[in-house]
This record gives structure tokens, C-alpha cells and sequence, in this order.
């Protein structure tokens, strides 16, 4: 099993290149569902996630074609080489995502709502438990329910099933929900007169799914926003859209300019999909530039510890947390994070305080007290953002670091050591235990 060692101590100098956002990408591939024509998507992130998808929609019938594209063409970063994927769904070839890929991504779940709104069922198994927390999908289940689905639940698996069209509806989620909202979307979108969304996710994931769908001829206003209206229609077309920049990559990639002390360009990516951690890294004495074609990241003295509490967007978001905690770790006096996404998202806390950092957890809130120096230590990954938090601080730590189970970073992040090597970090991957 592969691992990560770093040598730390080396600001981070040069330019890193961001790449297509997996949660995006994830609900984007799972529409193709929705049309027997063929859906185009550019920049696309070269990820586990992205094959596991992949994978699981080739099973339900979905061909499947990428290519690479040189900088200029569908690239929002000069100099960059970016994949195309071109998905195409004659017929649905089954409607069950069975256990043993669901298990493995719970983005799995999104096939749901398009496989119940073509083709009028879907056999789904459910997602289980994951390290950081159970998230349920009953809020998915429920709006689906609104639509007009039927839903049991047998033998570990989800299964809807519709006499002939999803019927609009008016969906109150009672919490804002990501997937669900992405769910309820896609299923809408062939349903049979209007739907209305409340209380919607706001994220810039959703809106680049509202762009997808329209690219493809359904009609929905509002995507991004608090409440999305969206008009059924009878089939939907072929299409083509590009992948939004990856905001986490951004966001962490950010902080690793700023844990070493160093300055790094983070080019073709956007800061307003990030306002909440530039805003926060501002105010612990971070140098945050909004440039042409990306944003410099800078720092040079001890920084402030910043208290932040993550919240659905525009907030601060909870994939930011762990690496977060790394960044105050080194910061000058005490900070408080609370996390009121997920539960167990504090899995990274033993493994942090394995470098020297000083953290204590109080329920839903964890204090940071600053130290001038961390260790390098062997430690062990538990979940995607918990593992890049330990290569965050490895790169600022004094001595060797080396990163256990880091197939958990291969889900969400494409290249890492390459990236950070490219910019004069001494990392490289190894065989591991």
C-alpha cells in the first residue's frame, strides 16, 4: 500500500495548476443518464472517484469516451493538458447500482433520481456508514417521494419505481443537502409540469449542474441559489459543459503556500467560490490575490489564530476543516473550529497531535493552541480531506513525515506529490505499510 514521505521545512515557491472539481463532476456524469444522446463534459479530473462512477454507469448501459485536449480548448488554464469525457445512454442497460461499488463512492447515489425519471425505476443499494459520518440519504428518498416515486427499502437496497412520468412538485428540504438537491434536480427535470425546490444548496457545484441540464434542454432557473424552479420536459438532447475548477484542491493548495510560508499562483480556479477560507486566511495574516487567471497566495511571518465554524455555502466549508486545523496549528496563539456538518470529522485530531500540534476537543468544537515548530511523524490517513491535512503538515514540519493509506488522497486529489514537488516540496510516494 502506497504512502507519502515528505522532508518538511521548504516554502512552497511557483505555480500549481487547479484541476476539475470531483463533486462536480460526479452529479454531472450521473445525467447522462437522463438522455439517449450524447453528453459532453470538459475538464475532467483524472480521479478514483471518477473511475468508480465511471465504472458503475457502464454497468447500467453507459458508453463511455475520453480524450485529452490541449491548453485553450474548453481549458480555463493556460498550459494545461485537460480530459473531455463524451457519456452516451442508448439504453438503460439495468437499473440496479449494486452493493460493491455504491459502498465505495456514496456519490454512487445520484444515479438514483435520473434512472427513476427515464426509465421509471431504480434499484440502488444503500450507502452504509463512512469515517465521517453516517449521511443519510432520506432526505433524497423523500423528495423523490414528492414526485411521485414510489420507495421500499429491501435487503439493503433503495428501490423506486414510478407507473409512468414523475409528476413536479414543491420540495422543502428541511436541511440544505448537496446530493439531495442534486437528486431532486435531475429527477425534475423529465417530471411532468413544475417543480420548486426550497431551502436548496447554494453550492457552485449545483449551479454547474443547472448549467448541465440546460445545456441539455431541460429548464431550470435558479441553480446556486436558495430556491430552483425547474420545468419538466419530455426528453432532453445531447450537450456539452465544462467542469467548474476544483474549490477544495484551491482551498488546500492555498493553505499549503501558507503553512510553509511560502508563494504560490494557483491558476484557473476562481476565488469566489472560496470567499469564507480567503476571508479567514486574511484575517491570520495570510496574502490572499485575486490575479488573471488565478490567485497568488503568500506569507512570510507567524500567522493569527482565527476562530471558523463550518456551514453549508457560502460558509466555510466542511471539506476545509482538517486542513484548516493544520494551517492554525502553526499560528500564533489559540483558535476554535467547530464542525456542524458532520459528525466524526475530527478523525485527523490523533494523528495531528503526532506532529507536536497542541488539540483538544470539546464535543463539536476543537481548540487549536499555535506552536512555532512541528514535527515530522509517521502517521495514518482515515478519510480524503483527513489525509491531505497530514501532508499540509508534513510540508511545515521539521524532519521526516510519512503518510500512511493515502489511497484515501487519490479520490479527490490529481497529482498531489507532482504538484507540490513542482513547486520545490521534497515529497515524493513510496511503497508503505
Amino acid at each position: 500500500m502506497d504512502a507519502i514521505r515528505i522532508h518538511g521545512g521548504t516554502p512552497l515557491q511557483g505555480e500549481i495548476v487547479i484541476g476539475g472539481a470531483k463533486n462536480a463532476a460526479l452529479p454531472l456524469m450521473a445525467a447522462a443518464l437522463l438522455s439517449d444522446e450524447a453528453l459532453t463534459l470538459a475538464n475532467m479530473p483524472e480521479l478514483a472517484d471518477i473511475s468508480t462512477m465511471s465504472n458503475l454507469l457502464r454497468q447500467l448501459g453507459v458508453r463511455i469516451d475520453q480524450s485529452a485536449l490541449g491548453a485553450g480548448e474548453d481549458d480555463p488554464s493556460a498550459g494545461a493538458t485537460r480530459r473531455t469525457m463524451t457519456l452516451k445512454t442508448d439504453n438503460i442497460a439495468s437499473v440496479t447500482a449494486p452493493y460493491d461499488l455504491v459502498r465505495r463512492m456514496r456519490a454512487s447515489v445520484l444515479v438514483l433520481g435520473p434512472l427513476v425519471a427515464r426509465h421509471g425505476e431504480a434499484k440502488v443499494s444503500l450507502p452504509g456508514g463512512c469515517a465521517i459520518g453516517t449521511r443519510p440519504v432520506d432526505l433524497h428518498l423523500k423528495a423523490l417521494e414528492q414526485l411521485g416515486a414510489k420507495i421500499e427499502l429491501k435487503q439493503g437496497y433503495v428501490h423506486a419505481t414510478v407507473p409512468k412520468r414523475l409528476k413536479g412538485a414543491r420540495i422543502n428540504f428541511p436541511m440544505v443537502t448537496v446530493g439531495g438537491t442534486e437528486n431532486a434536480m435531475m429527477a425534475a427535470a423529465l417530471a411532468e409540469g413544475e417543480t420548486i425546490i426550497e431551502n436548496a444548496a447554494r453550492e457552485p457545484e449545483i449551479a454547474n449542474l443547472a448549467e448541465c441540464l440546460n445545456a441539455m434542454g431541460a429548464q431550470v432557473s435558479g441553480g446556486g441559489t436558495g430556491t430552483i424552479k425547474i420545468k419538466g420536459v419530455e426528453r432532453l438532447n445531447a450537450g456539452r459543459v465544462a467542469v467548474i475548477p476544483d474549490r477544495i484542491e484551491t482551498g488546500t493548495y492555498a493553505i499549503a503556500a501558507a503553512i510553509t510560508r511560502g508563494n504560490v499562483k494557483l491558476s484557473g480556479t476562481r476565488y469566489d467560490m472560496l470567499d469564507a477560507v480567503f476571508d479567514a486566511m486574511r484575517q491570520a495574516g495570510v496574502s490572499v490575490e485575486d490575479v488573471d487567471g488565478g490567485i497568488v497566495v503568500s506569507a512570510k511571518d507567524r500567522l493569527r489564530g482565527i476562530d471558523v465554524m463550518t456551514e453549508p455555502f457560502p460558509g466555510f466549508p466542511t471539506d476545509m476543516q482538517a486542513q484548516w486545523m493544520a494551517l492554525m496549528a502553526t499560528a500564533d496563539g489559540a483558535s476554535m473550529i467547530t464542525e456542524t456538518i458532520f459528525e466524526n470529522r475530527f478523525m485527523h485530531v490523533p494523528e495531528l497531535t503526532r506532529f507536536g500540534a497542541d488539540v483538544n476537543v470539546h464535543g463539536a468544537s476543537a481548540i487549536v493552541r499555535g506552536s512555532a515548530q512541528l514535527s515530522g511523524a509517521p502517521v495514518m490517513a482515515t478519510d480524503l480531506r483527513a489525509s491531505v491535512s497530514l501532508v499540509l503538515a508534513g510540508l511545515a514540519a521539521k524532519g521526516e513525515t510519512l503518510v500512511n493509506r493515502v489511497y484515501h488522497l487519490d479520490r479527490g486529489y490529481e497529482r498531489l506529490e507532482q504538484k507540490l514537488a513542482a513547486c520545490g516540496a521534497d515529497i515524493e510516494r513510496v511503497g508503505g505499510s
